[in-house]
């Protein structure tokens, strides 16, 4: 399974009915929780979403907005007693807080702290990006490896069936037969994150080739002043961002309380995408929500 699911919406305070940010991407075995605000806890119980699948822990800063759910979300993995290690991955300037937010929890969880400090790889397939916010701030994308998509007709053509299908993709032949006389590439699936951020090239790095990207559109673009003031995102450059990008389904997070009615950010959004002759999907999210990640790309059979 691949989906993202919300958990929370709302930057800087919750409102009646937005809580909190916090983001979970199901990935097949692991659970990648991002930006625990306040509440995240109570906001998987609402989501019917076990807390003992999340894996890591992934922080893009240390606003209050986006960490102050983590002494209560480890608590519980804990309680519910799980074994697994649980890595925690965080600007390295956000140390003490993070240690502080920390040491809050009941001990007894194998947790793993791994601050960053510049772009790069921080695990297999996950990477972060530095981006452009009031503090220091970064992006996340998760990349699974290019693969290839075998042709049934170029398969029976080579007469390669059964085992040696099997063997053809361990090996990269069977014979005379290669892998590549029977198959097309396969990229990869990619998601990011990009949460509290100016436009920068930073989020353009972590959007290009996205199948889904995870964008903040805290302002309108009426408000594109304070957008620039506080270092944020408005949603036509969120979409903008993601037409740039090539991104297939835009999930728009992170609303202002200003804003009671969201359907405006996803109308900019989706305009900035037309503009761009883009033909990105584009959703306002809303807490509770659950997005697939899109099938894996395909390369033409002629390719």
């Amino acid at each position: 399974m691949r989906e993202l699911v919300v958990l929370g919406t709302s930057s800087h305070v919750p409102t009646r009915t937005r809580n909190h940010n916090g983001y979970l991407l199901r990935w097949d075995g692991e659970g990648l929780l991002f930006d625990p605000g306040e509440g995240t806890q109570r906001q998987l119980i609402h989501a019917g979403v076990a807390a003992t699948g999340i894996t890591r822990i992934c922080l893009t800063h240390v606003h209050g907005d986006h960490s102050y759910g983590l002494p209560g979300v480890l608590s519980r993995l804990v309680l519910d007693g799980v074994q697994h290690p649980v890595h925690l991955h965080y600007p390295a300037s956000g140390e003490a807080v993070v240690r502080a937010l920390v040491g809050l929890a009941t001990p007894g969880l194998d947790l793993r702290l791994h601050p960053h400090g510049a772009s790069g790889p921080v695990a297999d397939g996950l990477e972060v990006v530095e981006l452009r916010h009031r503090i220091e701030a970064y992006g996340y994308r998760l990349t699974e490896p290019d693969g290839r998509t075998f042709l049934p007709e170029r398969l029976a053509a080579a007469g390669v069936t059964g085992p040696d299908v099997g063997r053809l993709t361990r090996d990269g032949h069977v014979g005379d037969v290669r892998l590549e006389d029977v198959s097309v590439p396969r990229p990869g699936q990619r998601v990011a994150v990009v949460m509290d951020t100016a436009v920068c090239d930073g989020a353009a790095a972590l959007a290009d080739g996205a199948d889904l990207l995870l964008a903040e559109s805290t302002f309108t673009d009426e408000d594109a002043a304070l957008a620039e003031q506080y270092l944020h995102l408005t949603a036509g450059q969120a979409g903008a961002l993601a037409a740039a990008g090539g991104v297939r389904t835009l999930v728009l997070a992170h609303f202002s309380s200003r804003y009671p009615d969201l359907e405006p950010m996803r109308v900019q959004a989706a305009a900035a995408v037309r503009v761009a002759g883009a033909t990105t999907t584009v959703h306002v999210a809303h807490d509770g929500d659950r997005f697939a990640v899109p099938p894996r790309r395909t390369t033409p059979t002629n390719a």
